[in-house]
């Protein structure tokens, strides 16, 4: 069996069938003229989702994505750094000891994997000075992402390539010029590095456009993207990658006072927190409907499942797989 035709035969009840409904949802939105956004929380890159995520995006799959700072520097860290990762299966059983002796060793562990400082960090570090550095020279001023494209289309990573370049989702989003949206990109290594650099005095800190000036641009782009069947969005963990955006339609409606601003028209969360009070992760949809987000119509699909798992599998049934 193909992997769609398997999991239609199997997937029948509960998240699996739920897995299904909301494939089926977003393979209708898109097929009826809708514009999608994909919300990257948790470790998503690390998890190498970009082997169906770039596939998504060469296909015109999605239109939008919002992603935390880790997810947008984490892909690239893996296409370059790859061969010296450390995988680290036992990783419930280890002792505060053993974890000291990975960061001695310049490994900062995610669940089972850890990211080696010196492949990873640092080799993108001196590559990112280059274009900040640039930049302020020339009095130019950028968002988080587009940095991040400007090194990928550049060349300058090449050279340091250990995986197939096809299952980079940034290198992919970096050749179509996707548009992304990063809040709190602060929280990230190469944002805290970026930060270090301006408390030397060696960057302005204005340099980097800031998480206002991604709500001013997303708010834009959604006036201009929202008619018709609208903008679906699709989000993949709970926190800021999906809080931020999933508020511009109440910022534009109650705020702005844009009152025939449609509401998202598609929505879906993959999430493990499980349905819960005072957890905005733990939100069943319907919530969404009383603070302007959602309207009562809008097709709503919550998957309570680890999205490593769920993720790839809906991708697989949008691509035909």
């Amino acid at each position: 069996m193909q992997i769609t035709e398997f999991l239609k035969h199997h997937y029948k009840h509960f998240n699996a069938a739920a897995l299904i409904d909301a494939a089926d949802g977003y393979i209708a939105h898109l097929n009826e003229g809708g514009k999608m956004m994909i919300t990257l929380a948790g470790a998503m890159s690390t998890a190498e989702l970009g082997k169906s995520l770039a596939e998504m995006i060469r296909q015109d799959k999605v239109q939008i994505i919002s992603c935390t700072g880790a997810n947008l520097e984490e892909d690239i860290m893996n296409l370059v750094a790859h061969s010296h990762y450390k995988r680290v299966p036992n990783y419930r059983e280890l002792s505060p000891q053993d974890e000291w002796d990975l960061l001695e060793n310049h490994y900062n562990r995610v669940t089972d994997t850890c990211i080696p400082e010196e492949e990873a960090f640092r080799r993108l570090q001196k590559h990112l000075w280059d274009i900040w550095s640039t930049a302020e020279k020339n009095d130019e001023r950028y968002f988080p992402h587009e940095f991040m494209y400007k090194m990928l289309l550049s060349g300058v990573l090449e050279q340091y390539y250990e995986i197939d370049p096809k299952n980079s989702w940034m290198l992919a989003a970096a050749e179509k010029n996707i548009p992304i949206v990063v809040p709190g990109w602060e929280d990230s290594t190469m944002g805290n590095i970026f930060a270090s650099y301006c408390i030397k005095g060696q960057l302005k800190a204005s340099t980097t456009k800031s998480g206002i000036e991604y709500m001013m641009w997303l708010s834009d782009w959604y006036v201009k993207n929202s008619a018709g069947k609208g903008v679906g969005f699709f989000q993949i963990g709970g926190g800021i990658a999906g809080d931020f955006p999933i508020c511009v339609v109440p910022m534009l409606y109650q705020d702005m006072e844009m009152h025939d601003i449609p509401f998202w028209s598609y929505f879906c969360q993959i999430s493990d927190s499980t349905t819960s009070y005072g957890s905005y992760s733990g939100a069943v949809p319907n919530e969404k409907i009383t603070w302007g987000k959602l309207d009562i119509t809008t097709p709503k699909y919550i998957i309570e499942s680890d999205a490593t798992i769920v993720a790839p599998l809906i991708f697989a049934i949008i691509l035909g797989w």
